[in-house]
């Protein structure tokens, strides 16, 4: 071992241990056991086994243990975003979709397809760029795998511009925000911009984050450590003080997670933005408010449009096999359509096969960049899609391509399930490519902007 390091050698990282030990000690705290320390015993910390802790400071230790409960936030609220839970639909075993016979395999093809007749199946491209990322997308040391989260969030950036989202005096939420990249390219094209802030929203403790070192003196960078499905953004101080509009954002924002970040947003924070925990207004005052507001002036509409509680929502879809019928929005949308939550179950496991036969084809490099996104195509989902590609029992029945085009239908009717729902909600929504399937298996972006059937058109 080094001078003053602990002797303590790592088998699986093949080096001693770095820590450094106290005064007259060849092993740190951790490795402390190796050496008789006066037949003092460690065990493992109750909290997390994956430390140890004395035996006889076990009570001490537990009131500082990083991994103790600690107090909830202002704006946690449990499940408020969850959604209902009807223990009714839900079976209380669901059949692995590797144990189907080759009927009942068959029959949900069948269902799939019907339920898919007259949807808009075939997404138009909109794949744009922002100037806030040429520097980065024409230097030369960025590798591969950095290079294409480029392209990505350019684009993501650009279709936001497209829809008039980059602007002044607005709060851009960040959903499943990792090290907060997104954020920051929106900062960097909003440099001109007073009055922005940002609320990065990630359950996990993530290392390497770029929002600490943002120069900008007037943009403000916020993180809640929350899940989404715990999240009520009306609680959060800088959002209950200045009440400045909204826009959600997400790159790759996992299965469910996507469904929590919608209802979060439409639901419990423009619910009560539109002042629903407030004491209603008399009879008569709403009645006259009805009355004159289709001659209201261009001015007023103006006002009121620029302070909607939600201005837009553009969120990279990914891995629908991680959806959950209890957090999912469309479930209507499937009642609708004659499906319920057994046959969602077997949709979500098959929307897998749209990318799992492909990933010979995405790069396997390994940079600093791939830290990026915990929801990257090639890197943590990729055992999860070879489990739930099925491929053994499927060989004899489906091919490749037919495993893939099935697997692409699964994801167009769980995402049109979201589309109806932000429908019903108010808003123009649309799901487009915005990017390349070579940069991302993953190229679907959901948008939302409040629908312009709501707005009276300017008097003349």
């Amino acid at each position: 071992p080094e001078p003053g390091r602990c002797a303590h050698f790592v088998l699986r990282k093949r080096r001693f241990c770095r820590m450094i030990p106290a005064p007259g000690r060849r092993f740190c705290g951790e490795h402390g056991h190796e050496e008789e320390q006066n037949d003092r015993k460690r065990i493992p910390c109750p909290l997390d086994p994956k430390h140890t802790v004395y035996q006889d400071q076990l009570q001490k230790h537990l009131k500082k243990c990083n991994s103790r409960e600690k107090p909830k936030p202002v704006y946690f609220v449990q499940d408020i975003n969850a959604g209902l839970k009807d223990v009714a639909e839900i079976p209380e075993k669901q059949v692995p979709l590797s144990s189907l016979s080759i009927e009942e395999l068959q029959n949900l093809i069948i269902k799939l397809k019907k339920a898919s007749n007259g949807l808009e199946l075939h997404l138009k491209e909109q794949i744009l760029s922002h100037q806030a990322l040429q520097e980065a997308l024409n230097d030369p040391k960025n590798g591969e795998s950095a290079f294409k989260h480029l392209k990505q969030q350019a684009s993501i950036l650009g279709n936001m511009e497209k829809l008039h989202l980059l602007g002044p005096g607005r709060c851009f939420v960040e959903f499943g925000a990792g090290r907060g990249k997104l954020s920051h390219w929106v900062d960097v094209a909003l440099q001109n911009v007073e009055s922005v802030q940002f609320l990065l929203v990630e359950r996990a403790t993530t290392r390497f984050k770029v929002d600490g070192k943002h120069k900008r003196r007037d943009s403000i960078f916020e993180r809640l450590q929350v899940d989404i499905q715990h999240l009520c953004l009306n609680k959060v101080p800088i959002l209950e003080k200045k009440k400045l509009p909204v826009v959600g954002i997400g790159k790759h924002l996992c299965g469910a997670a996507t469904d929590l970040a919608l209802r979060c947003l439409v639901e419990s924070y423009t619910a009560c933005c539109d002042g629903e925990d407030e004491e209603p207004a008399p009879k008569r005052f709403r009645a006259a408010q009805t009355e004159v507001a289709p001659h209201r002036s261009a001015a007023t509409e103006s006002t009121t449009e620029d302070h909607k509680p939600v201005a837009g929502i553009v969120i990279a879809l990914c891995c629908h096999h991680k959806c959950d019928w209890t957090h999912y929005v469309g479930r209507e949308f499937f009642k609708s359509v004659g499906l319920g939550a057994v046959e969602f179950h077997y949709f979500q496991r098959m929307s897998s096969w749209a990318t799992c036969g492909m990933r010979e084809n995405t790069s396997k490099a390994s940079t600093s960049e791939d830290s990026e996104d915990q929801t990257d195509d090639t890197g943590e989902h990729e055992q999860t899609l070879r489990t739930e590609s099925g491929s053994d029992t499927l060989q004899g029945i489906l091919s490749a391509e037919e495993r893939k085009e099935i697997g692409c239908l699964c994801k167009r009717l769980i995402d049109h399930g979201r589309i109806e729902y932000l429908q019903q909600q108010g808003y123009k929504a649309a799901l487009q490519y915005y990017t390349e399937a070579a940069v991302s298996l993953e190229n679907v972006l959901l948008t939302a902007v409040p629908s312009p059937s709501l707005i009276p058109e300017p008097t003349t």
